[in-house]
C-alpha cells in the first residue's frame, strides 16, 4: 500500500485559503430618496455591554439615522439588552452599572425622539436562571419610569407574545419573547399566568392569527433567538474557541487549554445548552414557529444573540437575520450557510426602509472607529 506523501507548504496555504474563503455579499442596492421612505425599523440586538466613557460610535450612528428618519419610525433592540444578569435589585451594587448600560441605548430614543421597542433575551432573563422572571419585570418598569411614551419591554410582563404593534400603514411588527420557550426555570404558564397566551399552543394558534390579519402590510416579526445562524449558537466555533476557550467567559482571557479547550465547543455542538440552535428544546421552538409560519410566512424574521451580522434566504420566514452586534467590541466570529447572503463579524445594525409604494430594502450599516459605513443592501420585496 503507498505511503501517502507529506503536504507542502504550498498545498497547506491553498487548502486553509479555501476552508477560510466564504461567498461574497451582493452589491447594495442603490438606496430609496429620502423623501419617498414613509418608514424606517432600526434593528440591533446585544447592545447591553460595555462601560467605556465616550459614546459607542455604533450607538451614535443609530441615533444619526433614526433622527433622520421619518416620524414615526421604530427602534428595535432585539435582547439581551443588559449583560450579565439583567437588571438587579435596587440596593444592589451592580444595580448602577446596570442603569448606565440601559441609558446608553435609551439615549438613542431620547436624542432622536424616535420609540425604542426592547425585546428580552436569555441575559435579560437573568442569565437564563431562576430570577429571571424578577429581572424582566425590573426592566420592564424601568423603561417606562425613564422615557415614558418612548421606550417599552414588549411582551412585557415576561409573557410569550405575541405582541402586534402595526407601524403606519405598510409594516405589522409582532413581537415574541423566546427566552419564555426555552426558560426552565419561574414564567408564566398555565393556570398560573396572567397572560394572553398561556401555553406553546397558544402562542403559535394567536401567531398564526396575527399573520393571517396582516392583510396588506408587510410583517417583521421581532424576537431575540435566530432562526438559523453561522455563528456560535449555531455550532460554528474558530480555532481560537479550542485554544482560548476561557475567552468565552472573559474576552481578555488568552490563556491557551489546547485538547480540553475543544470539549467544550464540541458538548455546544451536541445540544448541551438551550441557547443554542442544537438543542432539543430550541429546535423544538424553531419548529413550532415554522408551523406558524407556514401559510402566511412573515417578510422578515430578525433576531440577535449571536454577536455579528447575518442575512439569510428563509428559514420559515422569506428572510432571516442575526444583528446582534449592537455595539464595538462585542464582535464575535461568523461562518457561511448554504442560506446565507452577508455574513459578517463586525459591529453595526440592519435598517428596514419602506417606500411610498410599499416596496422593501433591508440595509446593513457596518461600525468601525474610523466611521460607518452600508456595507450590503438588497431588496426583500421586487423594486
Amino acid at each position: 500500500m503507498a505511503l501517502a506523501r507529506p503536504i507542502s507548504n504550498a498545498s497547506l496555504l491553498v487548502l486553509l485559503t479555501a476552508a477560510c474563503a466564504h461567498r461574497m455579499p451582493p452589491p447594495p442596492v442603490a438606496p430609496i430618496p429620502p423623501n419617498e421612505i414613509v418608514t424606517s425599523i432600526f434593528l440591533l440586538g446585544d447592545a447591553g455591554t460595555g462601560d467605556q466613557a465616550e459614546p459607542d460610535p455604533n450607538l451614535v450612528e443609530l441615533t444619526r439615522q433614526a433622527t433622520d428618519s421619518p416620524r414615526g419610525s421604530l427602534i428595535v433592540f432585539l435582547g439581551d439588552n443588559l449583560y450579565p444578569n439583567g437588571l438587579v435589585a435596587e440596593g444592589d451594587p451592580l444595580r448602577a452599572k446596570g442603569e448606565r448600560r440601559l441609558e446608553r441605548q435609551l439615549d438613542v430614543a431620547r436624542k432622536s425622539q424616535r420609540r425604542a421597542i426592547f425585546v428580552a433575551g436569555n441575559h435579560d432573563w437573568e442569565r437564563w436562571g431562576a430570577g429571571g422572571l424578577g429581572a424582566i419585570g425590573r426592566v420592564s418598569e424601568f423603561l417606562r419610569e425613564r422615557v415614558k411614551g418612548l421606550s417599552i419591554q414588549l411582551p412585557d410582563s415576561a409573557c410569550p407574545g405575541p405582541v402586534t404593534v402595526d407601524v403606519g400603514t405598510r409594516v405589522r411588527m409582532v413581537f415574541l419573547d423566546t427566552q419564555w420557550w426555552l426558560h426552565s426555570h419561574d414564567k408564566p404558564y398555565g393556570t398560573t399566568s396572567k397572560c394572553r397566551a398561556t401555553t406553546e399552543d397558544q402562542v403559535i394558534e394567536q401567531l398564526t392569527a396575527t399573520l393571517a390579519s396582516a392583510g396588506n402590510r408587510h410583517v417583521i416579526v421581532a424576537a431575540h433567538h435566530p432562526l438559523a445562524s453561522g455563528g456560535e449558537h449555531g455550532g460554528r466555533y474558530g480555532l481560537s474557541r479550542h485554544l482560548f476557550p476561557l475567552r468565552g467567559w472573559k474576552r481578555w482571557m488568552w490563556l491557551p487549554v489546547p485538547i480540553l479547550g475543544s470539549i467544550y465547543p464540541m458538548a455546544r455542538k451536541l445540544g448541551i445548552t438551550s441557547q443554542d440552535l442544537s438543542n432539543g428544546r430550541n429546535e423544538y421552538m424553531r419548529r413550532r414557529f415554522g408551523e406558524a409560519f407556514a401559510a402566511h410566512p412573515p417578510l422578515l424574521y430578525a433576531a440577535g444573540h449571536d454577536h455579528n451580522l447575518q442575512v439569510f434566504k428563509g428559514p420559515y420566514a422569506k428572510y432571516s437575520i442575526v444583528s446582534g452586534a449592537g455595539v464595538i467590541n462585542h464582535e464575535e466570529g461568523v461562518g457561511w450557510k448554504k442560506e446565507t447572503i452577508y455574513a459578517e463579524a463586525a459591529p453595526g445594525f440592519m435598517r428596514v426602509d419602506v417606500d411610498r409604494n410599499g416596496r422593501v430594502r433591508l440595509s446593513v450599516t457596518k461600525t468601525e472607529k474610523t466611521g460607518s459605513s452600508e456595507s450590503m443592501a438588497i431588496w426583500l420585496t421586487e423594486p
